[in-house]
């Protein structure tokens, strides 16, 4: 009798045992599946968030469709400062996959939600001076500031062509002058970074205090005041460069000048949303983004150096610029200098 009892318990605790096992086995394969299903999904849609502007946009955005015929690309405007807040609030459930033409400082805003790409792109290819310590975005943009003078308007009106950011304040100029606002746009952050560097903190809010007795518009977006001044609502802008360049190409009325302090200059870099299933769709379109499409835009647009081994030059840049004070950009300092502002 003990040996039959003793042969059923034993027969029970086999057929659970290999019941265990076949129930272990078929989740591990479970696991092996959803793992390879996320990591080789095809992707046919990605989602991307720039600052930039509409004509440099429409140079990447072409070259990508081209390049990747089968993924749909939905390329958004969205100002600089509207980015990094958007992405703080909405964190890795955000619909942006990849952030173009962001400026460095808010890159480091959102660094937390960005992917290292330390295993993506060769940082070795840029300069060393512009490489982020993070390694979680990548240059693409030297974007430098300048004067933009509408001559012939001044000239019409009597009034003489500004020398010096003095000048400004003079009552010959108010209404006439737009600026990006620091509080929106990296191109206005770096007029007061550098006056903030040049001056002394007090000196230059209290400069632009007064300069904003003279300001017409302080602009959403660092491309704002060149459109007033080839519109023909004001005569001064302070905008980019490049901008300037390329209005003046195009056979706008535009002077470009310099002021002693020389020009400000911001930087800006590309970067993929870390949202813990990067796929190798994203990678590959990423990589094409950040080096022959960044070269593409540096010859088009922004001829300032930022790789190596390319140095182009383009057709009415002013050459030999001198560049002003940018040092202690950082994020600390940003959301600091920015909390002060009060004027738009």
């Amino acid at each position: 009798m003990l040996k039959k009892i003793f042969s059923v318990i034993l027969t029970i605790c086999m057929m659970a045992n290999l019941f265990a096992c076949k129930s272990n086995n078929s989740q591990n394969n479970n696991k092996v599946e959803t793992k390879l299903n996320v990591s080789t999904k095809a992707r046919d849609k990605i989602v991307i968030w720039t600052s930039g502007e509409d004509y440099k946009n429409d140079t990447y955005l072409s070259s990508l469709r081209e390049k990747f015929p089968e993924i749909t690309f939905d390329m958004q405007y969205v100002s600089s400062s509207t980015i990094a807040q958007k992405i703080l609030e909405e964190g890795l459930t955000t619909t942006c996959d990849i952030v173009l033409s962001e400026e460095y400082g808010y890159m480091d805003m959102i660094s937390d939600y960005l992917k290292n790409l330390n295993e993506i792109v060769d940082f070795d290819i840029f300069l060393d001076a512009i490489v982020p310590i993070s390694r979680k975005w990548t240059p693409e943009v030297k974007n430098g500031g300048c004067i933009m003078i509408n001559t012939k308007m001044l000239y019409d009106m009597g009034i003489a062509v500004p020398t010096s950011y003095d000048d400004l304040l003079k009552p010959e100029y108010k209404n006439l002058i737009a600026m990006p606002s620091p509080a929106s746009s990296g191109t206005g952050y770096m007029f007061l970074r550098q006056l903030v560097n040049e001056w002394g903190e007090d000196e230059a809010f209290n400069y632009f205090n007064k300069l904003s007795e003279n300001i017409l518009q302080f602009t959403t977006s660092g491309s704002g005041p060149v459109n007033l001044l080839i519109q023909g609502e004001t005569a001064i802008a302070l905008g980019m460069t490049r901008q300037g360049v390329t209005e003046k190409n195009n056979g706008r009325d535009i002077d470009i000048i310099f002021f002693e302090e020389g020009s400000p200059f911001s930087m800006y870099g590309n970067a993929i949303v870390d949202k813990k299933t990067v796929d190798d769709t994203l990678v590959e379109v990423f990589k094409y983004l950040s080096n022959e499409l960044c070269k593409q835009n540096n010859a088009m647009y922004f001829p300032d150096q930022i790789f190596k081994d390319f140095k182009p030059e383009l057709n009415g840049f002013p050459k030999n610029i001198k560049y002003g004070d940018m040092s202690n950009d950082t994020r600390a300092e940003k959301e600091r200098l920015l909390s002060k502002w009060i004027l738009s």
